[in-house]
């Protein structure tokens, strides 16, 4: 391997703040720990956490890197004495704690999947943060199973796609709420049963004219607060509610408790950043076992609507804030 420079460029934050607070800088190449890779980034996908964290709403954890950016894919250039079985020169794509909008960045080796089949560095960087949040809250802590059916709240969006895509793929109805027409257009493509413009219709009452009145197993919701009391409306006799993302809000005013217990309800949810390394490395496994191979064979997988350079990671920002793509926003790091 060449030797590896020891400055890289990469997006700062010195302030936070708009888009523009985003300013491309240059400071150290990052060492990996004995559990990490280093790994050069050819992409790295946009998130919605990224633009809560260049606000100053969404601090990394105190061993993360300070650089925004939560998923890479890239070429393994270094690995950690503890780091089996990848190896320099290995195309990977990661779950990373931080610092995915650089030319290098650490991530634990157990976060680290292999590029899909076909896949070139673009597409790889926009599977991880989607892939892991939908497998882990619907999957996991949903439990949706083969027969059930679920609503997505945001299909459009890239938890929105991965879930349609997903619970589509191994045997769920689906149905999911989008900003307009055409987004609902979108939803129906990639899979969706039913889909409902949130603009135009009343989401809870459209879920019981689809439904005959029985209501979904599972409402994955990345809305919050205004969403909640028609979210339960919306669930069949022991749905599950999980929260993904509270992005209007996540308190809650009123809660009838009766009804939770009537109708056995769980409301459940988690975020992906604080869960420690062996968690994030269960879930990375089981993506490799169960969702890996669909991958492999052309079903599923993320839809790239735009890339930036890395140095217009401020314009990929405005665009994550205005709502108007379908689908990943990445940024070209390298060649």
């Amino acid at each position: 391997m060449p030797t590896l420079p020891s400055e890289m460029k990469y997006l700062a934050v010195r302030q936070p703040g708009g888009p523009e607070a985003l300013e491309l800088a240059t400071g150290p190449v990052p060492t990996p720990q004995p559990h990490e890779v280093l790994i050069r980034v050819l992409a790295a996908g946009v998130n919605r956490p990224d633009v809560l964290q260049r606000q100053g709403a969404y601090p990394p954890p105190a061993d993360a890197s300070p650089v925004v950016g939560l998923e890479v894919a890239g070429e393994v250039v270094a690995a950690g004495a503890e780091v089996t079985p990848l190896r320099t020169g290995d195309r990977v794509t990661a779950l990373t704690n931080g610092g995915g909008y650089a030319e290098y960045c650490v991530a634990p080796a157990t976060q680290c999947l292999p590029w899909p089949t076909g896949y070139d560095a673009i597409r790889a960087a926009g599977l991880p943060e989607t892939y892991f949040t939908v497998w882990a809250n619907l999957f996991q802590h949903g439990r949706l199973a083969r027969g059930e059916s679920v609503l997505v709240h945001g299909g459009t969006s890239g938890i929105g796609v991965t879930a349609i895509q997903l619970a589509r793929e191994f045997g769920a109805r689906v149905y999911a709420t989008a900003g307009s027409d055409d987004k609902c257009g979108s939803c129906l493509a990639l899979g969706a049963d039913g889909a409902i413009n949130y603009k135009s219709s009343d989401f809870a009452e459209r879920i019981a004219e689809l439904t005959g009145g029985s209501g979904v197993n599972i409402v994955l919701d990345i809305v919050g607060a205004p969403y909640f009391e028609r979210n339960l409306r919306c669930l069949a006799m022991d749905g599950r509610l999980v929260q993904v993302a509270t992005m209007q809000g996540a308190k809650v005013e009123r809660l009838d408790l009766g009804q939770v217990m009537r109708r056995r309800l769980v409301i459940t949810g988690s975020t992906m950043r604080p869960r420690t390394t062996a968690e994030k490395g269960a879930i990375g496994q089981a993506l490799r076992e169960r969702v890996w191979p669909v991958l492999n064979s052309g079903r599923c997988g993320p839809l790239v609507y735009a890339t930036f350079p890395l140095a217009d990671g401020a314009a990929a920002h405005r665009l994550m804030e205005s709502s108007a793509h379908v689908g990943k926003i990445i940024l070209k790091v390298a060649d």
